[in-house]
């Protein structure tokens, strides 16, 4: 199998099948064997891992991963694209799905497979326009995937992984740590891409708790609540609460006294555990 992750394999694949890159599925096309090496030595893949890819492109990434793991479960929108990989990887360890991944059960097609495998891990470049909902997708809806090693913007991984008290820290460094161990395990330049992307990204890996610390009584008033408590970041945590509850503001600021959080505090300097005992106390108030 000859390695389309290159400059020249890339732009000969490009133009053997006349393909135009389609700015509105975010293609970028990883052309760096070294990094491309080192994105699959950061998760745990044996040859009876199960590795599901979002995006493949051109395959690049998809080949290193076939020679390592057990199978590989690709998703791909774009019907140019499924076509040369179709014929790339024919009659080879691969399913490929026509489809966007965000409209896709991943349990039920990892099912429909029928295959035996020791772990599920997910491996992909992802386009940039749908990090985020592809990533909470997962960590939502999958009982099955364990393991993420996804690259994102390098901003978009900074946000990810950072911790109470930064200028980074946001509603989705919550959302994603309440159930998953972050961390960035490697940072990529835009010029290994082809076309080269506006900024720099980071590969971010993401092992998912077998159960968080703390379970909220109700997560989907956990997550509205972080989300409307980081709404104006610069105001204060009761400012945000007024605002989505219309409780009045001392009885916010003795909510917060009764679990040992300071009134005037701000959604930043607040941990994950704190979000969710904030969640559990305004639940039982009432507070929906």
């Amino acid at each position: 199998m000859k390695k389309i992750g290159t400059i020249n394999r890339t732009k000969e694949t490009i133009k053997k099948h006349d393909f135009h890159i389609k700015k509105r599925f975010g293609q970028n096309f990883l052309v760096d064997q070294n990094i491309l090496r080192k994105i699959v030595d950061i998760p745990s893949i044996t040859d009876e891992t199960l590795v599901i890819e979002i995006g493949p492109g051109l395959g690049s990434l998809t080949e290193h991963l076939m020679e390592l793991s057990k199978h590989v479960l690709a998703y791909e929108i774009d019907s140019d694209l499924v076509e040369i990989l179709t014929e790339s990887f024919h009659d080879e360890a691969i399913s490929i799905i026509h489809d966007d991944f965000l409209k896709r059960d991943v349990d039920e097609d990892i099912k429909a497979l029928n295959l035996d495998y020791d772990n599920v891990v997910v491996v992909a470049n992802l386009p940039y326009y749908i990090t985020t909902p592809i990533i909470l997708k997962i960590i939502e809806e999958s009982s099955l995937i364990k393991e993420l090693v996804v690259m994102t913007q390098l901003e978009v991984a900074r946000r990810i992984t950072s911790k109470p008290s930064t200028k980074d820290y946001n509603s989705l460094s919550v959302a994603i740590q309440y159930k998953t161990k972050a961390e960035i395990a490697l940072k990529v330049p835009k010029t290994v891409f082809i076309p080269a992307p506006n900024v720099d990204s980071a590969i971010v890996k993401l092992t998912i708790l077998d159960k968080p610390d703390i379970e909220p009584k109700s997560e989907a008033h956990f997550y509205n609540l972080v989300r409307s408590s980081f709404k104006q970041r610069r105001k204060t945590l009761v400012n945000n609460l007024y605002a989505r509850y219309g409780e009045e503001k001392i009885n916010l600021i003795s909510y917060l006294e009764d679990i040992e959080l300071n009134g005037q505090i701000r959604a930043e300097n607040l941990s994950v555990n704190d979000f969710i005992k904030l969640s559990d106390y305004l639940f039982e108030k009432g507070l929906k």
